[in-house]
């Protein structure tokens, strides 16, 4: 069993009981949010968290600054997910705006498709934050394990993901990092954004290098200006890997070689895979190279790829109950 250490309890949580916890409700959640230490000159919640508020559990994941906990709220028996990362680790890397500015956006986007940021608290060495529990884990172990995943399943994703974008971006806030790694699964096999470390808030246009070389949109290569339509770009290397398996500029030659793939070549798809027409075109509608060209997240969503496979969900909903 993994523990945090210095934590005064730890407990066992098993994959099925996870798996039997109950949705959280609304009022567990408003319980959770309402005892949020606010950052800034805010006034504080009348009971801020410890970590002796929960009961901490197995590790979940381990990264570069810190690790990932099962844990469960004391007060409303809430299972979540318990960030902890090192303080020693933000000076030494010097993260410390972005650790702020990854706290201020996800603690503000409300989304089914965002995974929520409930609060979160620190003491002497480590900075804690309390996330909604994904049971079903990455869609990057998902998609190891499957190779592909089918049209209809991405399809369906597709349009989670762009939707979630959509309010991201209404709040401003462009995310950077679009990926299998950052996107979890819940128990309904619903996806939601859930790393939000190179993410920023920005009204104009951006320059900062950052991302996943895979991912990386064009602009970003070249004149190194741009704005949220990174975001569409990377949706549309995410719709390629999940029907194929692989992102579609990626080569074993050089970095250099990625980067000229990505600026100059258009996606080509392996033999070995049937890509519909419908998923190619949203596919190139996406990668446009020039961001005036691409496809709008609102397009996105009533295009024929994705408007088709959620009339066959709905479809099969209705016949289910």
């Amino acid at each position: 069993m993994a523990t945090v250490p210095q934590s005064p309890r730890t407990v066992s949580f098993s994959a099925s009981n996870i798996m039997k916890t109950p949705t959280i409700s609304s009022a567990s959640k408003a319980r959770i949010a309402a005892k949020t230490p606010t950052s800034g000159g805010g006034a504080a919640s009348p009971k801020e968290w410890t970590l002796d508020s929960f009961e901490v559990g197995r590790a979940l994941g381990k990264g570069k600054y810190g690790n990932v906990y099962l844990a469960r709220e004391k007060e409303s028996g809430v299972v979540v997910a318990l960030k902890v990362i090192f303080k020693k680790q933000v000076d030494r890397h010097a993260i410390y705006d972005q650790l702020r500015d990854e706290v201020e956006i996800q603690s503000r986007l409300r989304h089914p498709g965002v995974l929520r940021l409930y609060g979160y608290f620190h003491d002497d060495k480590r900075v804690y934050l309390v996330l909604e529990l994904a049971t079903g884990g990455e869609l990057y172990k998902r998609l190891q394990a499957e190779e592909r995943f089918s049209e209809a399943q991405t399809a369906r994703w597709i349009a989670q993901i762009a939707d979630a974008l959509r309010v991201v971006h209404e709040n401003k806030v462009i995310h950077r990092d679009i990926k299998p790694e950052n996107l979890l699964l819940d128990a309904e096999d619903n996806l939601k954004i859930a790393d939000f470390g190179w993410s920023t808030i920005a009204k104009h246009k951006r320059k900062t290098f950052c991302g996943t070389l895979d991912y990386l949109a064009p602009e970003m290569l070249s004149d190194g200006v741009y704005d949220n339509r990174v975001d569409v770009w990377a949706l549309g290397v995410l719709c390629y890997e999940c029907l194929t398996g692989r992102a579609p500029f990626e080569t074993s030659d050089s970095v250099d070689e990625t980067h000229r793939n990505i600026i100059n070549m258009t996606p080509r798809y392996p033999d070995d895979v049937h890509v519909s027409d419908e998923a190619k075109s949203l596919i190139a509608a996406l990668l446009q190279k020039l961001p005036a060209d691409r496809m709008t997240l609102e397009q996105v969503l009533t295009h024929p790829f994705v408007a088709k496979h959620a009339a066959r969900e709905r479809m099969l909903d209705a016949a289910a109950q």
